[in-house]
């Protein structure tokens, strides 16, 4: 296991910016005050949001709101201006990316990463870098989808997206994060195809791993979250748990969204 994946202590009384009473859970993931820029250009002003072990949170907002950002500067691969990144506690703020994947942070990145001239069996192989023997990771991907098994020796390019959206998280589960990061799941999928895909990803939070999901779409992911917050323009102006008004909300703090 990582060394950030055994369960923290419980919950605090006090509660999130904007989620009323709502506990909060001892943070795995937490940015504070987080200002970052692109080429001198603020796009983040100021975000504070914490991901707990076992917890689903939705990072919510119209394109251009800065949530991709946010997602990359929790990985340690965008830089910040002001502010502070902490994993279980600990100041990991500048911290190079590769350390924070050695800690157990997970980034998979919108558009999914898989190598599409390889077939899957060989795109699970290229896992074997983080100890794992190939025998080991083909049974975790394999088990949590079937598909894959079905399609091992196809290339990588030739499966359908919601299948090559599955071996991306299947070779981001072998890394065997403490915190996973999904950039746009949903992107070019049908409906069905998503509320499957978010099915195991509700799956991986309740088996102890932190996940902070960015979407533009809200009611792609509301349904298996525990927390929600809407970034627009760079700034949080809403979170909590989605059934707590935020979801009322949406269409309010921004336009395009589907929930």
């Amino acid at each position: 296991m990582s060394a950030l994946s055994e369960p923290l202590p419980g919950a605090s009384s006090d509660p999130l910016p904007g989620a009323g009473s709502e506990p909060l859970l001892d943070p795995l993931l937490e940015l504070r005050g987080i200002r970052a820029a692109h080429e001198r250009i603020t796009v983040l002003h100021g975000v504070d949001l914490s991901v707990a072990t076992g917890q689903v949170v939705a990072l919510l907002g119209p394109n251009g709101a800065g949530k991709t950002t946010t997602l990359r500067v929790a990985a340690g691969v965008h830089p910040v201006d002001a502010g502070q990144l902490r994993l279980a506690g600990r100041d990991m703020t500048g911290a190079d990316p590769r350390d924070l994947a050695r800690a157990g942070v997970c980034l998979i990145p919108e558009g999914r990463g898989v190598f599409p001239n390889l077939s899957v069996r060989d795109n699970l192989l290229m896992m074997t870098f983080t100890g794992r023997s190939r025998e080991e990771i083909e049974e975790i991907a394999f088990a949590r989808f079937p598909v894959l098994k079905q399609r091992s020796s196809q290339p990588a390019g030739t499966l359908s997206g919601g299948e090559q959206q599955m071996l991306a998280l299947a070779r981001g589960l072998a890394t065997d994060p403490a915190v996973l990061l999904l950039d746009e799941l949903s992107m070019g999928l049908a409906p069905l195809v998503v509320a499957r895909l978010y099915e195991q990803v509700a799956e991986i939070a309740r088996q102890g791993v932190a996940v902070l999901v960015v979407e533009q779409f809200a009611a792609a992911v509301l349904d298996i979250a525990d927390h929600a917050a809407v970034l627009v323009r760079g700034r949080v102006q809403r979170q909590g748990h989605p059934d707590g008004g935020l979801r009322a909300e949406l269409s309010a703090l921004y336009l395009g969204s589907s929930a």
